[in-house]
């Protein structure tokens, strides 16, 4: 059984995702806005995962007795500077939610709960992946500096991305991941 403290903390999670997946959908938008199309594609994938990362927590704490309690989603960031400053604000982003997920995990480790354990463990890994690889596009972003080619390059080069999740939850992530 599920502790109440850690529904509260799985719901705060939820919200968390759902805010992440509108932040991504925001800055997808930005892209679009200035011509950087292939930045558009990759915000967007990144917003599909996000929302598989809210359902997935949403799901597993229904699986444990949990009610699932949605609040208000914040407005997104905005007023951005440069692809690169979009992309510091998407590392410090990312950062923040590794910060989340190691918390819950600590807290499922401090309440004995091996199956919110064991559930947190893809997502300490999944933050791993999502920090390295926003750092090796800052990194790219960097290096590049001013050169609009090389933006062009970068924009085409992101714009290969596809969403690796599904999108469809109707039937539940389980069978939804069966499908994609």
């Amino acid at each position: 059984m599920i502790s109440e403290k850690m529904k509260k903390a799985l719901n705060r999670q939820i919200n968390l995702e759902m805010h992440s997946a509108y932040i991504y959908m925001g800055m997808s938008a930005h892209c679009a806005n200035i011509a950087l199309k292939g930045c558009a594609v990759w915000f967007m994938a990144q917003y599909h995962e996000e929302m598989f990362h809210a359902m997935k927590q949403y799901e597993y704490l229904q699986s444990q007795g949990g009610e699932v309690v949605l609040s208000a989603v914040e407005e997104p960031l905005s007023g951005f500077t440069s692809l690169l400053d979009i992309f510091e604000k998407t590392l410090e982003h990312e950062q923040f939610m590794t910060k989340n997920v190691n918390g819950l995990m600590d807290l499922a480790i401090e309440e004995k709960d091996h199956a919110t354990q064991i559930f947190m463990q893809w997502y300490v890994t999944e933050q791993v992946e999502e920090e390295d690889t926003v750092n090796e596009i800052v990194a790219k972003l960097k290096l590049i500096g001013d050169d609009k080619n090389a933006l062009l390059t970068i924009d085409k080069e992101l714009g290969s991305r596809t969403a690796t999740v599904p999108t469809d939850f109707s039937q539940g992530v389980e069978a939804a991941a069966k499908v994609a």
